[in-house]
């Protein structure tokens, strides 16, 4: 793996874990909620935080592709 791979790898890494972290969050607020509309907030940011997820798996993906 080369220097450039390698850092990739570790950016993927760290958002990821970043991503984790917000997931977490979210979730406890989630949990949280009395009202109704906080709860309906937090689930979209669940659903852009997905679409981060789904991003960063994409991204990562063409990575593995190009180096095939």
């Amino acid at each position: 793996m080369s220097n450039v791979e390698h850092s990739d790898a570790e950016q993927s890494l760290t958002r990821a874990e970043e991503l984790l972290e917000r997931l977490d969050e979210a979730r406890g607020r989630l949990e949280a909620a009395t009202d109704p509309d906080q709860a309906i907030e937090v689930l979209s940011q669940l659903s852009e935080i997905a679409k981060e997820v789904e991003a960063e798996i994409s991204k990562v993906k063409r990575g593995v592709d190009a180096e095939l």
